[in-house]
């Protein structure tokens, strides 16, 4: 729920709504000894996937590019000049040299030499006054420029030529004749953010808060925000650091009703929810594995934007509480709760519980006026079960 209502439990709980409510080897481990591998397994095996080839292939790729990038610096070192270098499709390095002395020598030591009409300094040189033009007014359309050495260009990507920055940019580009090449009917760029759980997410654009919970997708790969209900009880834009990366679909929180506290919100294309659980430098954060229930008793922790990392103990589950709004609105009742000894304050709501590499469920409420200081502050929290909560709405957690 947003800041204008701040709930308390009758019997001495509050809804934490926002100040208001607010990671098996094979040749992947290229070894240089029987036991230490010279590149980490998965970036083999995902370069390996992304070229199309096998591992040992991939492992031979990084092997040649670390030879030759060694033999350019050595030939820098000896004080042969170089305007750049750059790789292309077959992992193969080419160096722009400054003159055919240079050029000849590069040879020699067993490099791909040109020498270009331009070069790295003269290119840095367009874009610094295409980035100058930009920093005045941002040429809303034009999505992206750099310097591709390959190509020997600055190269300036378009998505709309229409407003008056694009076209005053492009016309600056233009100046430049063939040193810049245009792309048009690009896509528009957004940022794209990995969030932890527990992190920081504002409600539509108001200065109320939630925490992160977790990560889910359904039967089709679409990929949700697993949180309490009262966090996205209006079906609100989520934002994470002023970026939108969340909308929330569906919840089973209402004010004043009979009520459960889950709700789920889609994820915006381009970002992600972690399967690490961010422990605000309390701890290492920690890998999220399954979602098996822990037992009454079992030492469980929570990440929470509000009060970060606390610490306690699962309490007991099939729990009821009456939530009450100090404002004057109606109580409402809340069931399917579990209860805790780890402390926690307003904006913790949704905030992701976990007990050793397991997944347990989001912050719901807690004593209206507890106040938390550190790990092992002492207190008491109501959390909804993530495990009740996937199987409600058809979704299968992503782990690490």
């Amino acid at each position: 729920m947003r800041h204008t209502r701040t709930f308390s439990l009758a019997a001495a709980a509050a809804l934490l709504s926002a100040s208001a409510v607010l990671g098996s080897q094979t040749m992947a481990q290229a070894q240089d000894s029987a036991s230490t591998p010279r590149y980490q397994p998965e970036m083999v095996r995902a370069l390996a996937a992304s070229l199309g080839v096998d591992e040992e292939a991939a492992v031979d790729r990084l092997d040649r590019q670390e030879a030759q990038q060694a033999r350019l610096k050595r030939l820098q070192r000896s004080g042969t000049a170089a305007e750049g270098a750059f790789f292309d499709a077959s992992g193969t390095l080419t160096v722009n040299a400054t003159s055919a002395a240079d050029k000849a020598r590069i040879q020699q030591a067993g490099l791909d030499a040109r020498v270009p009409a331009r070069g790295q300094s003269e290119l840095d040189a367009v874009k610094a006054k295409l980035d100058a033009l930009a920093a005045k007014r941002a040429p809303s359309g034009v999505v992206a420029w750099s310097v591709d050495l390959a190509s020997d260009k600055v190269t300036v990507k378009v998505n709309d030529d229409r407003g008056a920055a694009a076209k005053a940019f492009l016309a600056e580009a233009a100046k430049h004749g063939s040193a810049v090449k245009v792309e048009r009917q690009q896509e528009k760029l957004a940022p794209q953010a990995a969030i932890y759980p527990g992190s920081k997410m504002t409600i539509n654009n108001t200065s109320g808060w939630c925490s992160v919970g977790y990560g889910a997708r359904d039967r089709s790969g679409n990929q949700y925000l697993v949180t309490a209900g009262h966090c996205v009880a209006n079906l609100p834009t989520l934002r994470f650091d002023g970026t939108a990366f969340a909308k929330g679909v569906k919840t089973r929180y209402a004010l004043g009703t009979r009520s459960v506290d889950m709700g789920i919100a889609s994820v915006n294309y381009g970002h992600s929810i972690t399967t690490t659980v961010g422990a605000w430098g309390q701890a290492s954060n920690v890998a999220v594995r399954g979602s098996s229930r822990a037992a009454s008793g079992a030492a469980l922790c929570k990440s929470g934007a509000t009060t970060g990392w606390t610490c306690g103990a699962v309490g007991s589950y099939n729990v009821s509480v009456t939530y009450v709004d100090p404002s004057g609105g109606p109580d409402t009742v809340v069931t399917g709760l579990a209860t805790s000894s780890v402390c926690t304050e307003g904006g913790d709501s949704g905030g992701a519980y976990i007990s050793g590499n397991q997944a347990q469920g989001m912050t719901s409420g807690g004593p209206l006026n507890q106040r938390c200081s550190g790990v092992n502050s002492r207190g008491s929290s109501y959390f909804q079960p993530l495990d009740d909560t996937l199987r409600y709405y058809g979704l299968t957690l992503n782990t690490n």
